[in-house]
């Protein structure tokens, strides 16, 4: 099924169940949390044009909140004081393995070249003289966020596999969180840390920061220069994290957001590319069973 007949398919059942929704429960504010990994500011920024949106459809007051790290979105989605979110598929583990009826995914980005993975990149500086994971021996390496998929769950696993120790000092001289992918692309850039990780959908120019992740983002901010720095290392494709909403919300809610998420793309271009972190091809249906995988590896992860 193409995306526009998914969004309209979508849209239509939003409408329908409004139609017959006189005896549906009723809320009183809708309240959106975003990811790290770039400033407060610049998240809330790209993120008003939904919440006035979501205000219009639903006909409530929408918040958006914007916590320093990744944990402020996953206990928020856990308490009970948030309603929607784009989590990272790590993040959405992390929320499932603590309780699995506090969330559910409904949809999932849909890259340009309509797959729905992107890649953990490894970059480091030209001038830094490392061409790959065999110039860091005794290097800073640095990571975003512990509940982040490309930022560090991933490379976790993958890395080691290849001979190089995550242990601080074994192989690395040392390996520290940064706090987001910003604050790991800007660091790196200016000298802070040898190399980093961070997230992009692996299509379009290197020197544009790709199509879309935070490579795409920062260089949009004018964070950085995509030609003085390098990749080196990929991970294997991971699976794009869900849309989610809490799962006690009432069904109408859940399905006018789902339909209004999937109809930003074609509605509203601007407000998607600032949304979903660049150029997509729009939003499809996802569920549970996508992230199995994911799950496992982070439960693994956590039993070691």
């Amino acid at each position: 099924m193409k995306l526009n007949t998914i969004a309209a398919a979508v849209t239509t059942a939003a409408v329908m169940t409004l139609a017959g929704g006189a005896g549906a429960q009723e809320i009183s504010e809708l309240r959106i949390g975003i990811l790290g990994g770039e400033n407060a500011n610049d998240r809330l920024k790209a993120y008003s044009c939904l919440e006035e949106k979501v205000e219009d459809l639903l006909g409530v007051e929408a918040s958006v909140f914007a916590p320093a790290d990744y944990s402020g979105v996953i206990e928020g989605l856990l308490g009970g004081n948030l309603d929607l979110a784009w989590l990272g598929a790590s993040g959405y583990a992390a929320v499932y393995l603590s309780n699995p009826d506090a969330v559910e995914p409904i949809l999932v980005k849909v890259n340009t070249d309509g797959s729905y993975g992107y890649y953990s990149i490894g970059f480091a500086r030209i001038d830094s003289g490392i061409s790959n994971l065999d110039d860091m021996k005794g290097k800073v390496f640095a990571f975003g966020d512990p509940n982040s998929t490309s930022g560090y769950l991933i490379p976790s696993i993958e890395i080691p596999t290849k001979g190089y120790s995550m242990k601080p000092g074994e192989y690395f001289g040392d390996v520290k969180f940064a706090g987001g992918h910003e604050q790991t692309i800007v660091g790196v850039f200016n000298g802070d840390f040898d190399a980093g990780v961070t997230w992009a959908d692996g299509l379009g120019a290197w020197e544009e920061g790709f199509n879309s992740g935070a490579l795409r983002k920062a260089t949009d901010a004018g964070l950085v220069d995509m030609t003085e720095i390098r990749e080196i290392w990929r991970s294997d494709v991971i699976p794009e994290g869900p849309f989610v909403v809490r799962k006690d919300l009432p069904e109408d809610v859940k399905v006018k957001l789902t339909g209004l998420l999937a109809s930003l793309p074609s509605m509203d271009p601007d407000c998607a590319y600032g949304v979903l972190a660049g150029d997509a091809k729009g939003l499809a249906p996802i569920t549970h069973k996508a992230y199995v995988s994911v799950i496992e590896a982070r439960k693994a992860k956590i039993d070691n």
